[in-house]
């Protein structure tokens, strides 16, 4: 075995000498990173239209219209990860490079697969494929995993760019890698590649290293999750990426970290009703405007991106004026109402189905207001840490020293009595589309949960001031 010295610094992984000269490679400031330098192949797809697209593409969709500083895109988080990708693999190389067999190929696969991972992404994000493509293509099993691989053959034909063919299938199939549309792979191959950009074992991987600590500076929240004391520390055991046992707490803080986003950012209530806004709008236009046309085609759909707000807002034409209608009432702060929403009772999570607006609309009482389906909007959020209802320590595993060979998982009772003992919230809230009736809408709502749980399970009551809005 080659000697492995854990104690590496971070300094050490921006020495490329191995394969190239940087003083020769372009480079560009990133807010996060610093200096990211970019190899000449990678540039070769950053300078096409297609790829210069996700400069209009927000990595948080609408969240900056609650978060004002939530104006990066995913150009630049793309950047980050092709950069991080680079750094793991150098890591890698720098402590186990003989006995791994890592090679120019490798590095520049990974490196490629981080830069591209994202580039299948449409308007607004995980909005567009979570929402908009269900109501608009049931049954697809369109993602935009499947998507950056169309993109990734178009980008290569369209500009002709001479690159192996055995790359681009590696670089496809690490951007599935953690995906449910994973591609097999050879029982030769060095299966710990796969786990740096995308990772379906465990879920620790350079996209969320990039994501956690650029979003939580664009949203002006600290971030005291450090990536960096996770790329000091991994080794590879077996074919796959371990950790040194001393960093456990580090890792748990990359989900709980993530976890919490997803709680007080991506699933804010007031960007929730956002979303839910312009998805309507959306649909609503979809017919006029054939977006739903471009889902297949990676020629059309690279046109797509945010600014199909923008032309939905100024056109003129009388088709898309409930669109218009409805994006005119975002700019004028008049949402869809957020009336109620509780935390799913832990004991009711197994056999839990999503709340629609039509659960609301037959628990309401007879007499006043008459409710339709078309006055609610329900979103049944899920927040885990990223293993469903499953401990995500369970499927990482540990190594104890540098000179030790056996890897192991570390179970919740060493670890700590503090951390949780659920790894899953389901939170349901109800909208009203109409600020006349968050009442009706509240009432009808409580009754659904005495209905279903026998309590109103809701943290406190809707306030009568809102009830009372016209």
């Amino acid at each position: 075995m080659g000697a492995y010295n854990g104690d590496v610094s971070l300094a050490h992984l921006h020495n490329f000498s191995s394969y190239h000269d940087v003083r020769f490679f372009k480079h560009v400031h990133d807010n996060v990173h610093g200096n990211i330098y970019l190899d000449p192949l990678c540039l070769k797809f950053i300078d096409t239209e297609q790829f210069q697209r996700l400069r209009e593409l927000k990595q948080l969709g609408l969240t900056n219209m609650v978060y004002p500083g939530a104006v990066h895109s995913r150009f630049e988080h793309s950047l980050g990860v092709y950069w991080l990708a680079g750094e793991s693999v150098q890591m890698l190389k720098n402590c186990q490079g003989l006995e791994l067999d890592i090679n120019r190929f490798d590095f520049q696969t990974v490196k490629l697969a981080g830069l591209l991972h994202d580039v299948g992404h449409g308007p607004f994000s995980h909005l567009f494929e979570r929402e908009f493509v269900p109501k608009v293509s049931a049954g697809s099993n369109w993602s935009h995993e499947t998507m950056s691989v169309k993109m990734i053959d178009h980008i290569v034909n369209e500009h002709h760019i001479d690159i192996e063919p055995e790359m681009i299938k590696k670089v496809k199939e690490m951007i599935l890698a953690s995906s449910e549309h994973a591609l097999p792979k050879a029982s030769n191959e060095k299966r710990f590649l796969y786990d740096i950009v995308a990772n379906g074992r465990n879920g620790i991987d350079v996209d969320k290293f990039d994501y956690i600590v650029r979003d939580s500076r664009a949203c002006g929240l600290g971030c005291n999750f450090e990536f960096q004391r996770l790329m000091q520390t991994m080794r590879v055991l077996g074919d796959e990426i371990c950790y040194r046992d001393n960093s456990h707490l580090t890792v748990h803080k990359l989900f709980a970290t993530r976890a919490d986003l997803y709680r007080t950012v991506y699933t804010h209530p007031k960007v929730k009703a956002i979303e839910l806004m312009v998805i309507d709008a959306l649909l609503k236009a979809n017919a006029y405007l054939e977006i739903s046309s471009h889902l297949d085609d990676p020629s059309d759909y690279w046109k797509l991106d945010d600014t199909i707000i923008r032309t939905i807002e100024i056109s003129p034409d009388q088709e898309l004026k409930e669109s218009r209608d409805l994006i005119l009432r975002i700019r004028r702060r008049n949402l869809y109402q957020f009336c109620n929403g509780y935390t799913v009772p832990k004991d009711k999570l197994e056999n839990f189905k999503n709340v629609t607006a039509q659960d609301i609309v037959c628990s309401q009482k007879n007499g006043g207001v008459m409710l339709q389906e078309e006055d609610i909007a329900v979103t049944n959020v899920r927040i885990d840490l990223t293993r469903g209802r499953h401990n995500p320590l369970e499927s990482i595993h540990f190594f104890q020293d540098y000179e030790s060979e056996e890897k192991f998982c570390i179970p919740d009772d060493r670890i700590s009595h503090l951390l949780p003992t659920s790894y899953q919230d389901m939170i349901v809230r109800v909208y009203s589309k109409k600020p006349e009736l968050v009442e009706a809408v509240s009432e009808a709502f409580e009754n659904f949960q005495l209905k279903t749980y026998g309590i109103k399970a809701q943290v406190h009551a809707t306030p009568e001031k809102k009830k009372r809005r016209l």
